[in-house]
């Protein structure tokens, strides 16, 4: 293994890092553990710890010693590219601790550990009124952390860094005037057409959860994931959560029919896990061994689940093997079940929305969160604005909270992540078509589920530079070009004629 750093000042860095990274981890794992395992009652004690942790974390990455090295780590000429990583991640993680007060930390981490669980309650309850005094709490909260951090033009902008390094509320407003009129112009014809928009008797199919469960790890082994280094659990909302680059954790839910449902959590999260496992092993203990952000990240887990498996070659060479486990798709074809897969028909649940309609959904969100920022709308009104542009852009209105403005987890965390789910779906599709060009065959290996080739060329593209590269210059760095919502567009249309 070679010895990624050279200059001493980022030999020192990252030496100091390592229990910063321990202290990282630690919150990873409590955090885990609250979305799967932690007992109800449990949510104030564990917000208290994680609130410690963080003032911990703070202290450490704020300590004049190590804030020092970095000064003279930047002033230092001739430094290599991961020492250039090095210096850009740490300058903006310790830009967020210098800047955001031990009082405020602390108060985020502990309501926002609440927020998670009275987040739940009101799901389950389907009213947002039992959730709506701690969002009112975190929004504020929002506002207080966009000022201490600066922003220019709009205070969203100060989340939005965070989440997504470079990207501001300008790229956004460019990048939904192409997606939203091309998609809104597909969707219309594919619902003119009527062959993908047909019901299938799929959706009602019921499966017992350990032909699931088993089904879903015989597709996992033949994609060649380790499970030595992985493992799936169950939780309301699928996530993913990196331990270490050998402890990665997946979840997905298995509500008992429609078994696209838990099938594509499970490829979805699983192309977030394959990411972290294919960090080079150089990077582990500093902070470049994580995804640069969350759009490149979200990029992982849509090219598996959208530009890998909703295709016909996927469902031929999966479809053997998914009926030796769940008996009734012995009475379907490989057309019916594609169909299927890639079935579009306005939800108004994100997480089951279909390609086509998906980047709506994170439109809404993106514009309400905004606004909120703005404090043009105030979280009262959530509820109806929700259901309002859910019908102005899907032609859809939820029956209830559960169905509309509850049913992501997301904001009992903070705001400014949607997006990245949108700029996910962009550079999947740039990363499908320059992938189509050096993986020779690359569908005809998907229709045999050899995705040997298909994942060393994912990770010398994207995964093994970990954070080394921003965002905008790893997109240079590996196809040449940056941020274009035409791929996806293009990519939509052609699939659904």
């Amino acid at each position: 293994m070679f010895e990624i750093f050279q200059n001493p000042y980022a030999k020192e860095l990252a030496e100091k890092y390592r229990p910063i990274w321990a202290l990282h981890k630690s919150m990873a794992l409590l955090g885990w553990d609250l979305e799967t395992y932690m007992p109800k009652l449990g949510a104030e004690e564990r917000g208290f710890a994680d609130a410690q942790l963080e003032l911990m974390l703070q202290e450490k990455i704020t300590s004049p010693d190590f804030l020092s090295l970095l000064d003279k780590l930047e002033r230092s000429e001739g430094l290599n590219d991961y020492e250039k990583g090095l210096a850009r991640v740490l300058r903006r993680d310790t830009k967020v601790y210098t800047k955001l007060p031990p009082a405020f930390v602390q108060q985020l981490a502990s309501i926002t550990n609440r927020a998670s669980v009275t987040w739940r309650e009101a799901r389950r309850a389907s009213d947002f009124s039992k959730f709506k005094p701690d969002l009112e709490k975190i929004v504020g909260l929002m506002r207080e952390m966009a000022n201490y951090l600066g922003y220019e033009d709009h205070p969203y902008n100060a989340l939005l860094d965070l989440h997504e390094e470079g990207i501001t509320v300008k790229d956004l407003d460019a990048m939904f005037s192409v997606l939203a009129p091309s998609l809104k112009k597909t969707l219309d014809r594919i619902v003119s057409d009527g062959y993908f928009t047909r019901r299938s008797k799929l959706e009602e199919e019921r499966y017992k959860d350990d032909d699931m469960k088993a089904a879903e790890w015989d597709i996992l082994r033949r994609l060649g994931y380790d499970e030595s280094r992985f493992r799936v659990d169950i939780s309301p909302h699928p996530f993913t959560t990196s331990i270490g680059l050998n402890d990665v954790r997946i979840t997905t839910r298995r509500k008992g029919y429609d078994f696209k449902d838990t099938l594509f959590s499970i490829l979805h999260e699983g192309g977030h896990a394959l990411y972290e496992l294919q960090i080079d092993p150089a990077l582990a203990y500093t902070p470049l061994a994580r995804g640069v952000s969350s759009g490149v990240h979200e990029s992982q887990s849509r090219f598996m689940e959208n530009m890998i498996a909703r295709t016909r070659e996927f469902v031929e060479g999966a479809l053997p093997l998914l009926s030796s486990h769940l008996d009734f798709l012995k009475r379907y074809d490989p057309e019916e079940v594609f169909v299927y897969f890639a079935h579009v028909s306005p939800s108004p649940i994100r997480v089951e929305a279909d390609e086509v309609t998906y980047n709506f959904h994170i439109l809404l969100r993106y514009e309400l969160e905004k606004e909120l920022m703005a404090n043009e709308i105030k979280v009262d009104d959530l509820p109806e604005l929700w259901n309002e542009e859910m019908e102005k852009y899907l032609g859809i209105r939820p029956k209830n909270d559960a169905e509309g403005v509850l049913q992501d987890i997301h904001w009992s965390g903070g705001l400014g992540g949607f997006p990245a789910y949108t700029i996910g779906n962009v550079i999947a599709a740039q990363a499908r078509y320059h992938a189509m060009i050096d993986v020779k065959d690359l569908y005809g290996k998907v229709s045999r589920l050899e995705l040997d080739e298909v994942k060393s060329w994912l990770r010398e593209k994207i995964h093994r530079w970990g954070a080394t590269y921003s965002p905008k210059e790893l997109l240079n760095k590996s196809f040449g070009e940056g941020l274009d919502p035409s791929y996806l567009t293009s990519y939509i249309e052609q699939k659904y004629r």
